[in-house]
């Protein structure tokens, strides 16, 4: 067995004086008195719980500014008898998947190739990062122009080349992946420098074992980051799939759910509930849409931080 495997795979003992594990996790004494999280409390309380209450009351009535008529659960019974719902459940989902995984996958790639040894270092960091701290609408308006079929500056590059460039915002076939592209190309940014701070805070002892052994960088990838790396991909993989189920002002700011149907997600088809003045029936929808996050995310974060604890 080599020195770099033996390290990773020899349990740690507890140092003398250091809290010791019960039930498997260790037990740490907060330093902070519990008066310290009041203010966040009442913060999270005002912000979160009671506007949350609100919403399944509101979802249950038929309102508005000026009226309330508790109508039960027909609003869920309408909601779920909406025609363009079935393909906004099936198009959140292939958004979501899509981009949680690409952030992933190219997120790590970067985090690992901006944290070996290259030239302008910290400027290509600074440059995978911009995307992130530009407006969302901002960002659907500028490429809603660029990937125009006859005059976005895309085709318009494949045209010079003597390709055909399809239509990416109006061809049914494309409007969801071009959006998809587009979240992926500014989000990706946040995912990398997620990584790029778990891989920094690896051991160098790790590495330089490795290198002992005569490890190459494949095994370094394969045997020391992506498992030490575990956290920072279980951090991406939950805020990445949150991001893309309750995906709204990109796709609103490029396709508008369209053309038809074809890229509404749960959000828009909500929104467009609202639009038309179904103010407890689109409620209900984001109540429907709350419980759908939380019944993939939180069995999901569970499951990948019990193996992560397993491991």
């Amino acid at each position: 067995m080599s020195v770099a495997t033996q390290a990773l795979s020899e349990p740690t003992k507890p140092k003398p004086g250091s809290p010791q594990r019960r039930g498997g996790r260790r037990a740490m004494k907060s330093p902070y008195p519990t008066w310290f999280y009041l203010p966040a409390g009442l913060f999270y309380i005002l912000l979160f719980i009671i506007p949350t209450g609100a919403s399944f009351y509101f979802a249950l009535t038929r309102w508005t500014l000026f009226d309330i008529e508790f109508i039960g659960l027909d609003n869920f019974a309408q909601f779920f008898r909406e025609p363009a719902l079935l393909q906004g459940f099936t198009n959140t989902f292939i958004y979501a998947f899509l981009t949680s995984g690409l952030k992933v996958v190219i997120g790590l790639l970067l985090g690992v190739f901006l944290t070996s040894q290259i030239l302008a270092r910290g400027y290509l960091r600074s440059v995978i990062f911009f995307p992130v701290l530009v407006s969302t609408i901002g960002v659907g308006v500028t490429f809603e122009v660029l990937l125009d079929p006859f005059d976005g500056l895309v085709n318009q590059s494949l045209a010079a080349l003597g390709i055909t460039g399809p239509g990416w915002l109006t061809d049914p076939a494309w409007a969801l992946f071009s959006v998809a592209m587009v979240d992926v190309w500014k989000g990706v940014g946040l995912a990398t420098l997620i990584y790029i701070a778990g891989i920094v805070a690896i051991p160098a002892d790790y590495f330089e074992a490795a290198r002992v052994d005569g490890a190459s960088s494949w095994n370094n990838f394969w045997h020391i980051i992506l498992p030490l790396a575990r956290p920072a991909t279980v951090t991406v993989v939950i805020l990445s799939l949150i991001g893309g189920l309750r995906s709204f002002d990109l796709i609103w700011a490029m396709t508008r759910g369209g053309p038809g149907f074809t890229s509404d997600v749960i959000a828009s088809v909500i929104y467009k509930q609202y639009q038309a003045g179904f103010y407890g029936l689109s409620t209900a929808g984001n109540v429907v849409l709350f419980l759908v996050i939380a019944a993939i995310v939180v069995p999901l974060s569970f499951w990948l931080n019990r193996k992560g604890t397993e491991a």
